[in-house]
């Protein structure tokens, strides 16, 4: 009996890896907003642009999901997405687990607490905003290849990025800075001129990368396709 099948390659293990990976990363640099001063002034959001720190780490998550869709399909990669989405419940529960744990030194809990303990409305907004665009990303994509083939990897990668991106920042931005604490009265509502800039300011960042991560989506495909002979399997349905 052939059990090629049933023996994950190289490929997925990393790519499933580095989805993973950077989505608990993600998870738990959410609640940290950086903001970088730029050199000139923009529309809307001025001379800074402010985004959360998982900005980066959520962005390889798009990267890593459109390179296995391409290679193993949609139905392969929506299990991923979904069982990625489960998964963040399980950091989050380890996570508050051990903040709330005894601890053996206050001072040092009270630093771990803060650094690794994401507000209730950004763990809401960003999940929320995961499910809803990760799955949308997938569903674009192939909707895309369905028409294209092979042909056009780079409209595929960055019409799905795109638009699943622009998806995630208005719902995250607007359920981590204004539903959730309006409904649980915990922080503060935003108002809307000061959601709308950061709403612009984190998608024209998402939309940067979306480009700029095309040749390595271009790059990781050649290199899997051109390895067939170990084991890889595509399967694009």
């Amino acid at each position: 009996m052939n059990h090629q099948r049933a023996t994950p390659t190289v490929a997925q293990v990393a790519l499933i890896g580095l989805f993973v990976t950077a989505l608990v990363t993600a998870q738990v640099t959410a609640s940290k907003i950086l903001a970088f001063s730029l050199p000139f002034s923009l529309p809307i959001i001025g001379a800074e642009l402010a985004l959360p720190g998982a900005a980066l780490a959520y962005a390889v998550t798009f990267l890593a999901s459109d390179c296995y869709a391409e290679l193993y399909g949609r139905k392969a990669t929506q299990i991923v997405v979904n069982v990625g989405f489960a998964l963040n419940f399980v950091v989050l529960a380890l996570v508050w687990s051990t903040i709330a744990a005894p601890a053996a030194d206050p001072a040092v809990a009270a630093e771990f607490a803060t650094v690794l303990g994401a507000s209730t409305n950004v763990v809401l907004g960003s999940l929320l905003a995961y499910v809803v665009s990760q799955n949308w990303d997938v569903i674009v994509f192939h909707r895309i290849r369905a028409h294209t083939g092979r042909e056009k990897l780079w409209l595929r990668n960055i019409a799905s990025t795109a638009s699943s991106q622009a998806i995630d920042t208005v719902i995250f931005v607007s359920m981590a800075f204004a539903i959730a604490p309006a409904i649980l009265g915990i922080g503060t509502v935003s108002g809307g001129s000061a959601l709308f800039a950061l709403i612009v300011g984190q998608y024209l960042l998402k939309l940067l990368i979306a480009v700029l991560d095309t040749p390595v989506v271009y790059a990781v495909v050649s290199i899997v396709r051109s390895r067939n002979g170990d084991g890889t399997v595509e399967t694009p349905s």
